[in-house]
């Protein structure tokens, strides 16, 4: 899978995902990434990548033409059914885990990380990209929303994950929150002295009743925190 990203901070890239797992699969090439510059494209003796906007208003806006130029440099661009065009906006669609297993199967992401005000429109217009949103709050830019959802497809991948099967039950796989997990020691004191043990159900060793108590779990914790999931 290969992630061609547009940013005014290449640098930022690989970031975190150059550790753990996402680290050792890029070195495996189970992904690759290219960082654009839009500062490449800019305009005039500085380099000028933004502008006013029409109609007044707060900010700057990045120009169009400065995006299509870094754009057109990326292998495939029009082509959007083997370039998937994804902006990282707080006015996009939210991301979700099945918007992730879908764009997982995609060979080749191009992500647009915006700044200041925004984006011209029209350059997401003319090159249909998808406005995606990682929450409803604000960044500074992009850059960690690409982040987020290219973590979020790479640990999907095939041969990134040590277990296959952890994908399967983790929390918005089958629509719910994921059961609380335990480990040694089975009887654990905290520094105030408090005893906490773990639920007799976990060292039953009856495997039934586990999954009974984990689905259980799952749905009441859903229930507690999320309950806009069972609507």
């Amino acid at each position: 899978m290969k992630f061609n990203i547009l940013t005014l901070f290449p640098d930022m890239f690989p970031g975190p995902l150059g550790q753990s797992l996402s680290g050792r699969a890029l070195e495996n090439r189970l992904w690759s990434y290219k960082a654009v510059n839009l500062r490449d494209f800019g305009l005039g003796k500085h380099k000028t990548v933004d502008d006013t906007p029409f109609g007044g208003g707060a900010g700057m806006v990045i120009r169009a033409d400065v995006v299509e130029a870094a754009l057109l440099t990326i292998t495939n661009t029009p082509s959007p059914t083997t370039n998937h065009r994804i902006y990282l906006s707080p006015r996009g669609t939210p991301l979700t885990q099945t918007k992730v297993k879908e764009l997982a199967t995609q060979p080749e992401i191009t992500l647009l990380c915006g700044r200041y005000e925004g984006v011209d429109q029209r350059v997401l217009d003319a090159y249909e990209f998808e406005e995606i949103s990682i929450g409803d709050y604000v960044l500074s830019g992009g850059e960690p929303a690409a982040m987020i959802l290219m973590d979020a497809c790479i640990r999907l991948l095939p041969g990134v994950l040590g277990n296959e099967e952890t994908p399967l039950e983790e929390s918005f796989s089958n629509g719910l929150l994921e059961y609380p997990h335990y480990t040694r020691p089975a009887q654990w004191t905290t520094h105030t002295g408090h005893i906490l043990e773990i639920p007799n159900v976990l060292v039953s060793g009856n495997h039934q009743s586990v999954k009974d108590w984990r689905a259980a779990q799952s749905l009441a914790l859903t229930r507690k925190i999320r309950p806009d999931l069972l609507r």
